[in-house]
């Protein structure tokens, strides 16, 4: 039988500039899936952009080749696979002063 465990990760939480997420131990885990709900934008050009991030210690990180994703609507969603020990989100919410605000989540399953 599959396991599967969703966590959130940001509940209601304001982003500007730069930021990453706190580092998800899923090291039992073969898929992933990040679901990111936009709560409010601060203007209506305020755009979040993100990119998974990957660690085999939770301390040093490097970008999964998943890419870049850019949300769009109230909620954004993109998988992730092969992705070893630990997951996070880098991002960064543009233009300059700029919020947004969101949830996130991580639904990770063997």
């Amino acid at each position: 039988m599959r396991q599967s465990q969703t966590a959130v990760l940001e509940r209601n939480t304001t982003l500007t500039g730069e930021f990453a997420t706190e580092p998800y131990e899923a090291a039992w885990a073969g898929e992933a899936r990040w679901f990111v709900q936009v709560l409010d934008r601060s203007t209506e050009d305020a755009e979040l952009t993100l990119t998974t991030q990957v660690s085999p210690d939770g301390l040093t990180w490097c970008d999964h080749d998943g890419g870049v994703h850019r949300t769009e609507g109230e909620l954004t969603t993109w998988a992730v696979r092969e992705f070893g020990q630990w997951l996070r989100v880098r991002g960064e919410v543009t233009p300059a002063g700029a919020q947004v605000k969101v949830r996130l989540y991580l639904a990770v399953k063997s």
